[in-house]
């Protein structure tokens, strides 16, 4: 379940606006503490000024942290081995090389060590969610600093966490000094149909709804008591409603959800 407010949404949200100070509660470091319990395990480490600055940097994007420059590799149309583009050795080209930052990078490296080698990056607010088409992996799946760098650096998210994080205010008040900070949370394998947002108001739940309602086409949930159920077996720890009984021969979850979509959309097409 998913505590993070959306600060950054592409389309207007109606309303009045947040102000200032409601933005600076919704930082991670200002819930975390209170959800502790219940949500993925993680680490804020505060972001030095210099890491900030190479990050706002956009001159060039060279990654901090590389041991050897970047090699290409191109595998031509006949399946042929693949042929090294070596980079030039002109005396007079000049070569870029990143900063490094050694002490961020110990805590940052004793940090993803400690949540099990593989981290989930994100700012106070943001995550680079627009970037991870960049990574090799495709994922903001991150193992070390140079992979956090290259996403953070790639990030549209990023940089507006950075340069407007109060865009959305509509008070007057001088923007607050902020402590920048990277949270490190542990990596793990969500599904994103089971992803939702909870809006509580004076201590009381008032809304939810699926995260990716709109760009996934996972179906809807519906709730049932037992007795309208049946469990396909005893090692699962879900249950199907009775008119999908036919499905309990599946162990996949993943094809559960399939037929659940092939259902709705025949529906769908009988409604049209």
């Amino acid at each position: 379940m998913n505590l993070k407010p959306a600060l950054h949404s592409t389309k207007e949200r109606p309303g009045k606006g947040m102000k200032k100070e409601q933005v600076l509660n919704c930082q991670f470091s200002c819930w975390y503490p209170h959800f502790k319990s219940q949500t993925i395990r993680s680490i804020i480490l505060p972001l030095p000024q210099n890491v900030k600055d190479y990050l706002l940097d956009d001159g060039t994007l060279v990654v901090s942290g590389r041991e050897d420059p970047p090699t290409c590799s191109q595998e031509d149309d006949d399946g042929e081995e693949a042929e090294e583009i070596q980079w030039s050795d002109d005396e007079n080209t000049t070569t870029l090389t990143a900063p490094e930052f050694p002490e961020f990078a110990l805590k940052v490296e004793e940090a993803i060590g400690s949540l099990g080698g593989s981290v989930f990056p994100k700012l106070n607010w943001s995550a680079p969610r627009d970037a991870y088409w960049i990574a090799l992996n495709s994922s903001l799946k991150c193992k070390c600093l140079s992979d956090i760098f290259l996403l953070f650096k790639s990030s549209d998210f990023i940089t507006r966490d950075f340069t407007q994080p109060f865009i959305h205010c509509n008070d007057d008040s001088p923007d607050p000094n902020l402590q920048y900070e990277l949270v490190l949370r542990k990596w793990c394998e969500l599904i994103p149909g089971a992803e939702f947002r909870c809006f509580v108001k004076e201590n009381k739940l008032i809304v939810v709804f699926d995260i990716y309602r709109d760009s996934m086409d996972y179906p809807s949930f519906r709730c049932t008591n037992s007795n309208l159920t049946v469990q396909p077996s005893p090692y699962l720890s879900y249950r199907l409603p009775k008119d999908f009984v036919d499905l309990s021969t599946g162990e996949d979850v993943h094809k559960l959800i399939d037929l659940l979509k092939l259902k709705r959309n025949q529906q769908d097409d009988e409604e049209s």
